[in-house]
């Protein structure tokens, strides 16, 4: 089955050498010479929002265009390109702003803040681990959280995101979450032991937070390690102790002098380190096994991505797994044309949710998540389209049309899965190491993105603002199966452009 084949296997990883502490931590693959001392922990850190509110990591884009050209435009950051250039010595430079007219800009645009170099610059090169904490299920008292530092950290509902429901019927998971403007990686494992008080199985996690996800991957052995440590040897938390010591964010002082809780990062940054990051913690292809997952319904995911639904995925533990899905139904809308969708709100990933998330959900505009609780299925209003397993759903009859492959989208996925094989060929005949599927699955729906919208902007600066059956074509869609696609995507993005495909009345 699918299911089985999907899901990597966790503690069987090679463990990633971690970085030597009396340098700044070197990126996880050597980038291009332009900027080959940039370190990997510049790729990103979490916007400035209050706690009950959540980051913005959307625009991942592929590798394959990055470092030594300026940095891809996310749809989060649709009024302006950011670039961190490098300087003359190649360390990295003043981040420049160039708006849609080509002028550059002093200041970024308010979705890319820019605080002083001299402070961000130190603080980003530091290791940024924020907490570490050891998470516990209690007979009697359920899932707690029994050791942490620093100790007077608000873990409220951390034993929940870092132990998923379900997890008893496993041995062991990781998963990636949410704690307010914090991300976090938790690795779970369940050990049998005759014990009566402990009903025949211990079951505990190791997890820590970081204002970045992107570096997350680095600890992912650590903790398997020390998740089997503690469930071996209890209350034995010297490792955690020295690993937090070593390890702990430095974060830098506002203006007032004190410490900010959440401080902000750039878009453009993760653009360039979130894939191939997340791709090291996956070593047999996300993306790749995420298409296969879901075949050519695929087609139908991104265009609720495009249209910055709110997408839930629900499925059993393992939880893992399911949280790179998260991650690759976030990649499907990669655009880097700049100008695109001012108002379009942004596609948030909170990774695994449980029940003590409804209240963040209940605001949320667009986002992606997971979750192994079967309640979520009946609160209708906090999602517009439910995931479970490989069926697609959605309780919105607006969107019902977009539930159906139609012949376009049949074409595009023909040719999708023919330059996989191609590329699986050159890379058995040729060895050809330079590309992955990753490149190309993320490339893929970059560049169908892009030729959708500049046909869009094209069309809406002419003289007769009108989308034909021909542009429609153009773009590789269908003129009938996709018309609702269009109109919403039209009024999604602002874009004032008349919709006429002809022959309506046929069906």
């Amino acid at each position: 089955m699918v299911e089985q084949s999907d899901r990597a296997p966790l503690l069987d990883w090679e463990e990633i050498p971690p970085p030597d502490p009396n340098q700044a931590a070197p990126p996880p693959q050597p980038p291009p010479a332009p900027e080959k001392d940039t370190p990997a922990e510049k790729s990103s850190q979490p916007p400035k929002r209050p706690p009950a509110s959540t980051a913005a990591g959307t625009g991942w884009s592929s590798p394959a265009e990055d470092t030594a050209t300026p940095a891809t435009l996310s749809p989060t950051d649709n009024k302006a390109v950011t670039a961190v250039v490098p300087s003359g010595d190649g360390s990295p430079g003043r981040p420049r702003t160039t708006d849609p007219s080509g002028h550059r800009r002093d200041h970024p645009d308010r979705n890319v803040l820019f605080p002083v170099l001299s402070v961000r610059d130190q603080w980003e090169e530091k290791d940024q681990i924020v907490a570490v904490f050891v998470v516990t299920f209690d007979t009697r008292s359920g899932n707690m959280v029994e050791w942490c530092l620093p100790h007077d950290i608000n873990l409220d509902g951390v034993e929940f995101k870092s132990m998923a429901s379900g997890s008893h019927r496993i041995t062991n998971d990781f998963i990636y979450f949410r704690k307010g403007c914090y991300f976090g990686l938790a690795c779970f494992a369940n050990m049998p032991v005759e014990s009566e008080l402990e009903r025949g199985a211990r079951m505990k996690s190791v997890g820590i937070l970081s204002p970045s996800y992107t570096l997350l991957y680095r600890y992912m052995h650590f903790l398997e390690n020390q998740v089997r440590h503690q469930l071996q040897c209890p209350g034995q938390y010297s490792p955690l102790e020295a690993f937090y010591e070593d390890k702990k964010a430095v974060l830098p002082p506002t203006g007032n002098g004190l410490v900010t809780a959440c401080p902000t990062w750039s878009v453009t940054n993760i653009n360039r380190c979130m894939h191939p990051e997340m791709k090291i913690t996956h070593p047999a292809g996300c993306m790749s096994q995420f298409i296969q997952f879901f075949g050519e319904h695929i087609m139908v995911l991104w265009k609720f991505a495009l249209l910055r639904k709110r997408l839930l995925i629900f499925s059993p533990p393992p939880v893992g797994v399911v949280c790179y899905r998260v991650y690759c139904l976030c990649c499907l809308a990669n655009v880097s044309l700049p100008g695109i969708g001012v108002s379009v709100p942004e596609l948030r990933p909170f990774f695994y949710i449980n029940i003590a998330d409804i209240t963040a959900l209940e605001t949320e505009l667009s986002y992606v998540a997971c979750t192994t609780e079967k309640i979520f299925e009946e609160k209708k209003e906090l999602y517009d389209v439910y995931i479970d397993n490989q069926n697609v759903k959605t309780h919105r009859s607006y969107l019902q049309p977009l539930l159906r492959v139609n012949a376009a989208d049949k074409e595009k996925y023909r040719k999708l899965t023919e330059q996989r094989q191609m590329l699986m060929y050159s890379q058995e005949v040729d060895g050809d190491c330079t590309s992955n599927e990753e490149d190309l699955f993320i490339l893929f729906f970059m560049e169908l993105n892009n030729r959708i919208f500049q046909t869009l902007s094209e069309v809406a600066g002419s003289a007769d603002p009108t989308l034909t059956t021909e542009h429609v074509r153009a773009m590789g869609l269908d003129p009938q199966g996709d018309r609702s696609f269009l109109a919403d995507l039209l009024e999604v993005y602002g874009i004032d452009i008349t919709l006429v495909i002809d022959n309506l009345c046929c069906p």
